[in-house]
């Protein structure tokens, strides 16, 4: 710190103490430092908009204060500034007080020297910088633990909940943890819906210590039952006695659903194979029968254990025998349907002409590992060969039109492309609106890269009026035809709810609203992040809300500080669509001259590197830090070099949208 040069300000209505003060700070050993003062709340506030300071020494007993009261308002007014508190009182309940109500320091004033005050200032902003870093630590955790797909649980062995997330208590039906939590006081009885689960879920947990995809079916808060799959540890203290479990839950129900149809599927595959009239058979890459039905056995007059591991020499005439082995390696080698019209004549019976279709046969490993062959006579139709004719010809047109139609499909997906290209901003506005784009107190600048033909990630910047600028931006997820048809959506809700425009909070909760009462009928939530905030150019104030989206950075570059918009209440919230009567909160920032709002999906940081390394969000916000002061337009081309080159493939994964909004004079200059 001995390089720094603070900027203090002194809210003091004594002016012996503030000449105190700044003799104390001119005697520093190891800082030096520019006083400020101001002589109540009211001055300080306008002192706090104007400038940027490093701390901050507040006179408990200023005239229009309120006490340890004051000091909630001026962290509400900048919440990054540090704050040390002087007063009277040489009492250990009011530092403990005032250290309560957001200070980090009390000092006292009749006790104060240079040495004191100076090593004051430099703990109170080390302790406010380590605080701020265990909040984002914190605020990180909380975003990750609300936000898993997975439930994740902690219980007590009699059946409590001691934690839970958001995923867990939206799997089970409830609106919140807590109310999960208040419901579900026993676990074995209100959970479970086969008897005696629990205490086989316990049983396995003494024995074992751990559990893994344990399936069992539960019930909802509203009663409806789904299928749950639980992995579960014990936690033991250092003497090895049970604290608790925990773990995780997955929502299996339509896994579980899929495996019945599968079963239902194979035992009616089996039923149809068995009872129809045609000849079915199967072969392993050798040519040898692996399988045959009943009527292929009833064909050739002879039971099932005759055909397996029989080849066709062992039935048919050479030359017949190395046709068919001919065919099957055809089938084998190329992975296509052989549909044709052949000669048949078993050994021992007359010449037949029958119908064959011959089917690769593949492993799990997607792995071609025989055949599959029907057949059935046809000898009658094979003498009406103009009714064969006929056929073969309406084959073909149907070929050519499947091909025409897959070509149209293109040519659609590429005029799809075209579209959303211009529901982009073509063209930004000027603020004031008379003012050219050299003169503008607002200057934008974005880049779009899609995936695929068509991308989920949409943006837009409007004037809300001739001194507030919007910027919307949104990310849904994936990248194909129905993340684009759900920005289309979204971009006509946009229009709509335009009257709503200068309340972020209103605007997203209406939006919110909107496209929960569209994609409800889909079946399944399509995740939609979104951020939006409204600027205006003559007070500096940027108020906005976060739907779930990657939080914008907010480049002060006065100072080289690129900070994270955060949430006023600390906390996440919810992306579109997922709720219906989510209401989203605002927040506010003030802006500076040369200040850059830079927002972005997730396709700009969740880049896979060499040897699986990710691409993180911290070392986004470290790369943009190291080029604060690049205008916005070749920050965003540098920053995009920089992440193709870190990437494995040099690709983005999934969409990118990047957009930034440039202060480019001080707030309410008129020129």
């Amino acid at each position: 710190m001995s390089h720094e040069r603070l900027k203090v300000l002194l809210v003091e209505h004594d002016p012996g103490f503030t000449r105190a003060v700044s003799d104390m700070l001119s005697r520093a050993r190891d800082l030096s430092a520019d006083l400020s003062s101001a002589p109540d709340l009211r001055t300080a506030f306008y002192e706090l908009h104007r400038t940027r300071f490093d701390i901050l020494v507040l006179d408990v007993a200023v005239p229009d204060g309120a006490g340890l009261g004051s000091i909630p308002l001026l962290k509400a007014e900048r919440p990054e500034l540090p704050i040390i508190v002087a007063g009277e009182a040489d009492s250990e309940t009011v530092a403990v007080e005032a250290v309560q109500a957001g200070a980090q320091d009390y000092l006292v004033k009749n006790q104060l020297t240079a040495g004191w005050l100076e090593r004051s200032l430099r703990y109170a902003i080390e302790r406010h910088r380590t605080d701020a870093a265990l909040l984002a630590a914190r605020e990180k955790y909380h975003s990750i633990f609300d936000n898993l797909v997975e439930g994740i649980f902690r219980t007590t062995p009699d059946g409590k909940y001691l934690i839970a997330n958001q995923a867990l208590a939206r799997i089970y039906g409830y609106s919140s943890p807590e109310e999960l939590m208040r419901s579900l006081t026993d676990i074995g009885q209100s959970l479970y819906v086969q008897e005696g689960r629990r205490d086989e879920f316990i049983r396995l947990m003494q024995e074992n210590d751990t559990i893994t995809g344990f399936e069992s079916q539960i019930y909802r808060k509203d009663g409806t039952t789904i299928w749950i799959s639980e992995n579960c540890r014990a936690i033991r203290d250092a003497k090895n006695q049970l604290l608790y479990y925990e773990g995780t839950v997955e929502d299996i129900t339509h896994r579980r659903q899929a495996e019945e149809d599968l079963r239902r599927s194979e035992a009616l595959y089996h039923s149809l194979v068995e009872t129809m009239p045609q000849n079915v058979f199967r072969k392993d890459l050798q040519g040898r029968f692996t399988f045959a039905n009943q009527q292929y056995c009833k064909h050739y007059n002879c039971k099932l254990e005759d055909i397996l591991g029989k080849t066709d020499f062992d039935f048919f005439p050479p030359e017949l025998a190395e046709k068919y082995r001919r065919d099957d390696w055809r089938v084998m080698e190329t992975g296509q349907t052989l549909e044709f019209v052949e000669e048949h004549q078993p050994l021992g019976q007359k010449k037949s002409y029958i119908h064959v279709v011959k089917t690769p046969l593949y492993g799990p490993d997607g792995k071609i590992i025989g055949l599959q062959g029907i057949f059935w006579d046809v000898t009658e139709q094979y003498l009406a060969e103009d009714r064969i004719r006929r056929a073969n010809e309406r084959l073909v047109r149907s070929r050519r039109e499947l091909r025409k139609k897959n070509q149209q499909m293109e040519e659609d997906l590429k005029m799809a492309r075209e579209i959303q290209l211009t529901m982009l901003p073509q063209q930004y506005p000027c603020f004031p609106h008379d003012a050219g784009p050299d003169k503008t107190a607002f200057r934008f600048t974005h880049r779009y890269l899609p995936t695929g033909a068509v991308g989920g990630d949409f943006f837009t910047v409007s004037a809300a009026s001739d001194e507030q600028a919007t910027v919307f931006i949104c990310d849904v997820a994936g990248h194909g035809v129905r993340s684009a048809l759900v920005t289309a959506m979204i971009r006509a809700l946009l229009e709509e709810i335009k009257p709503l425009a200068h309340e972020p909070g209103q605007f997203v909760t209406q939006l919110n609203k909107d496209l929960y009462a569209i994609l409800k009928h889909a079946g399944t939530p399509l995740l939609t992040t979104a951020f939006y905030f409204t600027a205006n150019w003559k007070t500096g104030l940027m108020r906005y809300t976060n739907a779930g989206h990657p939080k914008p950075l907010h480049l002060r570059r006065s100072t080289g500080a690129v900070v994270p918009l955060t949430n006023a209440t600390g906390r996440s919230q919810p992306a579109l669509g997922l709720f219906e009567n989510t209401a989203y909160q605002t927040s506010e920032v003030v802006l500076a001259a040369n200040d850059l709002i830079m927002l972005f999906t997730d396709g700009l940081y969740e880049v896979q590197g060499a040897d699986h390394e990710l691409y993180t969000q911290e070392r986004l916000i470290q790369d943009v830090r190291e080029r604060v002061n690049l205008p916005a337009s070749e920050l965003f081309d540098t920053l995009l070099e920089r992440i193709r080159s870190f990437s494995a493939d040099g690709k983005f994964a999934d969409d990118v949208c990047l957009v930034g909004m440039e202060v480019c004079r001080p707030v309410g200059s008129a020129e």
